[in-house]
This record gives C-alpha cells, sequence and structure tokens, in this order.
C-alpha cells in the first residue's frame, strides 16, 4: 500500500514549515526533474548564497592553475576534478530511484579543456559557461557540479530543520564525505551532521528497489527553492545560439560589431548542411570569444528574468509531481483496485492498467493529468507521474529498462515473470513506427512475451488518428494495447454523472 512518498509524510512534518524554511517537498520513491541554477546564487541578494557563489569561482581558478598537474597525476585528478552525484537531494533524472552518472569523468575532461576559455580575466565567470564551449556538457553536469560546491550549506540548511522539526527517532548522525575544500591543505575534508533518516524498510519500496538503493539507509537533503530551475540552466548554450542577433547588436564597440557581423555574414554564405545559420554562429562564436563575455552580461542585466522562471518552475513541480501524484494515489486507493497485489506480473501490470483507465475516463481522473486542457507537454512527465502512483508494488518496478535494444518504459517482473509496459503520448510523430517495430525489439530483447502498450490521448483527433493507426496495423482488437481517454470534452463530470 502506498504511503508517505513525500519528505513531509514520511518524517511527519507539516508543508507550511517546509514552506517556511524555503524547502522543497521532495519524493523519497524517485528524483523529481528540478536542478540547482548556479545562476540563481550568483544573482541572489541573500550574502549566504553570494558567498557560494564566490567560493564557487574560487575552487573554478584552483582547477585552473592546478589543472596541467592533475592531468599527470590520477590521483589528484580524481580529488579534484571528479565528482559524484549527491543523490540524497532526490532531484535529477533517475525515476523510480535516486541514483543517477554523477559528473565522472566526462565532466572532469571538459573543465580541464575549457577553463583557460572561461575563467581568466573576465569581469563574469559562471560554472554554466562550460556548457557555451561544450555541448556535451548537460544541466544535470553543471548542476551535480554545483550541488557538490554547496554540500555543506545543504548539509547544514538540512540540520537546521531536522532539529526543529524531526522527531529523534527519524535523524541519525552521518558522517558525510567531500563537503568542503581546504584550500591550505588542497583536499576535501569531511563532516558529521545530524540529518533525517530514511529507512527503507518503513517506505514501503519493494525488496529488491531497495536493496540496489541501499541495505542501511541514508541520511536525506532538503534544497531551498529559490536555487531550482526546471527546463536548463538560465545560461546555456542553445539560449546562446537563439539570441544570437540580440548578443552582437549589444556590443558597443562598433568597430568589433561590425568586424562581428562581416564575418558572420561570410560564413553564412560559405557554409553548406542541413543548418548553415547554426554552423556560422558556431565558427563566429570561435572567432570572437568576446561574444561569450557580451552574452553573460546581456544575462546578468536580465536577472530578474531568472527569479520569475525559477518560480514558476517550483509551483509547477509542486503541483504536477507532489499535490497532483498525492491526490491520485489517494483516489486510486480509496476508490480502485488498483493497489491490491496479484501473483503474476503481467497480470498486475495489466490490471494496475485497467484501474488507472477506469479511474481516468470513470471517476473524473482525467481532471488530474489533463489539467484544464493543459496535458502532459512530453513523455517524460508522463512516465513519470505514472511511475510514481505505481509506487508500493511488492513487484519489481524499473522504468526504461535498457538490455541493449533501447529504453522501454517500464519492465515489471516478479521471480523470472517480466512484463514491459510502454507508455506514449497519442500526439506522438512517431506512434505508427513505434507500435509496428519497437516492442518486438524489446520483447526478444528482455525474453518475454508479455508486453502492454498504453497509450493516452487528450484530443478529439488524437483519438481519431491512434484509432486510425491501430485499425492500419490490424491492432484495434489487440486486448495488450490499452487506450486511455484523457479527453476534457467528451465526459460530465462523475457526479452529475450518478
Amino acid at each position: 500500500m502506498p504511503s508517505r512518498v513525500y519528505f513531509s509524510d514520511y518524517f511527519r512534518v507539516s508543508e507550511d514549515d517546509l514552506d517556511a524554511h524555503g524547502a522543497l517537498n521532495i519524493c523519497l520513491v524517485s528524483d523529481l526533474p528540478m536542478f540547482i541554477d548556479p545562476f540563481l546564487l550568483f544573482q541572489s541578494s541573500k550574502p549566504a548564497y553570494q558567498d557560494l557563489h564566490d567560493a564557487m569561482i574560487r575552487y573554478l581558478v584552483f582547477l585552473r592553475s592546478h589543472a596541467e598537474i592533475a592531468s599527470r597525476n590520477r590521483g589528484l585528478l580524481k580529488e579534484w576534478f571528479y565528482f559524484a552525484e549527491v543523490r540524497q537531494n532526490w532531484l535529477g533524472f533517475a525515476f523510480l530511484g535516486n541514483r543517477g552518472r554523477g559528473p565522472g569523468r566526462k565532466f572532469a575532461e571538459s573543465l580541464i579543456r575549457n577553463l583557460n576559455v572561461f575563467v581568466g580575466d573576465q569581469d563574469s565567470v559562471h560554472l554554466e559557461q562550460i556548457r557555451l564551449v561544450d555541448d556535451g556538457v548537460g544541466q544535470d553536469g553543471v548542476s551535480d557540479f554545483a550541488t557538490n560546491m554547496i554540500k555543506g550549506y545543504l548539509l547544514e540548511y538540512t540540520q537546521e530543520f531536522a532539529r526543529r522539526h524531526i522527531d529523534p527517532d527519524l535523524r541519525r548522525r552521518f558522517v558525510v564525505e567531500r563537503v568542503r575544500f581546504d584550500f591550505n591543505t588542497e583536499t576535501w575534508v569531511s563532516g558529521t551532521y545530524e540529518l533525517p533518516f530514511l529507512d527503507p524498510e518503513k517506505t514501503g519500496a519493494s525488496t529488491r528497489r531497495r536493496n540496489r538503493r541501499t541495505d542501511v539507509g541514508e541520511y536525506v537533503l532538503l534544497t531551498p527553492t529559490d536555487l531550482l530551475s526546471r527546463n536548463d540552466t538560465f545560461i546555456n548554450r542553445e539560449d546562446l545560439l537563439r539570441n544570437f542577433d540580440k548578443v552582437v547588436k549589444s556590443c558597443e564597440n562598433e568597430n568589433l560589431r561590425a568586424k562581428i557581423n562581416e564575418y558572420f555574414n561570410k560564413k553564412l554564405m560559405e557554409v553548406e548542411g542541413e543548418s548553415p545559420r547554426l554552423e556560422a554562429i558556431t565558427q563566429t562564436l570561435w572567432r570572437f570569444p568576446d561574444l561569450y563575455e557580451l552574452y553573460l552580461k546581456l544575462k546578468e542585466r536580465e536577472a530578474q528574468t531568472a527569479n520569475r522562471q525559477n518560480r514558476d518552475d517550483v509551483d509547477y513541480i509542486t503541483t504536477v509531481f507532489v499535490t497532483r501524484v498525492r491526490e491520485i494515489i489517494n483516489e486510486l486507493e480509496r476508490r480502485t483496485d488498483f493497489y491490491s497485489h496479484s501473483p503474476d506480473s503481467h497480470g498486475e501490470a495489466l490490471k494496475r492498467v485497467w484501474a488507472f483507465k477506469r479511474y481516468v475516463e470513470d471517476q473524473d481522473g482525467y481532471r488530474v493529468i489533463n489539467r484544464r486542457g493543459k496535458p502532459f507537454s512530453d513523455e517524460m512527465e508522463v512516465q513519470l507521474f505514472f511511475g510514481l502512483i505505481w509506487y508500493g508494488t511488492t513487484f519489481d518496478v524499473n522504468r526504461e529498462p535498457n538490455n541493449g535494444r533501447g529504453p522501454v518504459d517500464f519492465k515489471v517482473s516478479y521471480g523470472r515473470d517480466k512484463a514491459l509496459v510502454e507508455l506514449k503520448l497519442a500526439s506522438n510523430s512517431k506512434l505508427e513506427m513505434n507500435l509496428q517495430k519497437q516492442v518486438a525489439i524489446y520483447e526478444k530483447a528482455n525474453q518475454t512475451q508479455k508486453s502492454i502498450k498504453v497509450i493516452i490521448f487528450y484530443t478529439e483527433r488524437q483519438e481519431a488518428r491512434v484509432r486510425d493507426i491501430l485499425k492500419k496495423l490490424e491492432l484495434d482488437q489487440d486486448p495488450s494495447i490499452v487506450l486511455v481517454d484523457a479527453r476534457d470534452d467528451n465526459k460530465p463530470s462523475a457526479s452529475k454523472a450518478k
């Protein structure tokens, strides 16, 4: 039975106390898709945040001056440049768990290559600049690095809340490694903190999933909401490319601006391929690196936009993945047999899919996943939402197992019995191809013939499209394909339908 999915539920604290502390009410069974944005430290009026950003830049300067020696000494390279994911904050891309990859070797190598480019004599230095010069570094890599840099602050922040609001039996003392960097000894030091203790025996998580996470429990970190973003860091390469003309116009040196425009127009005429403008911009940025600093100054002048986006992001995640997920878990538990158990994995998966379908179509559940005409924008949102409400089964539920043929949304297993559950939106442009080929490949890789395909549609047009595809492929009578009608224009309220 699902219970205590969120921090406030598990640790028996009020959401008002979390709000007063400024902390996000995290989920304790899956990462929420939010990330620490270093720019929100930079632009904050809080002295503590400004100090954290200054310390981060000081460490980048240290790395720049020690990059050569570290590149010849693997021990120092790992000590200074390698960072693990701080999984205890339950933020990031991991689904039905909290174990991501962390920055690792790729991020370290990018730092060594590019530190001289963005840590120098510029007026502005931002960690996110690494994403401007290396498009292989993602939002999660920057966030993981920043989280490591402010780890000591987050530990103190969480400890303060725990001592004030969490019962002693739900707290433990932990020795935490790599809390703070000592510039005198040039080493990372540890610290001891009294923190919320997550006991896997009490979360209701399945044994298999619990063992993958930890056997003895772990601490939990809270994160201030005013440091978080959802879609991307405020400073990012895509934004730079999109606003290239605006960046060039911001150059006050008329001579330099003329040279940049002349070079860009020349390259635009020379380059070939599918994206000549993109290639011309890339070459112009390489030729005129001053454009990076112009872009940074432009973003610094737009700092209030970052604040507004931060508030919108936090409101969205809290509404969709906390308030609405909690609502649907309670509804499914109270009004359906969704959380009853079955001896067969395929039966378990199919039973839950049909319980979900009935809830959405017959019990006003469509109102939860079709937010007043604003349905989920992508399948990642649907998968996370569905994965969170699936929580509580004693079966082994993993999102998107990759057994050599690409990911499928869920694999549900009990012993040797396995079932694949693929969750799709009817708006997916590749839906027909997916139905025709993809799951057959997945079944072969996972050595099972028990697959369930769930397709959610939000409009009459989407419904007609998916039914035409199924009829064309002669799959319209396939019991393993379950359509979920989340339309808001074809059903009365359940209360009126009685």
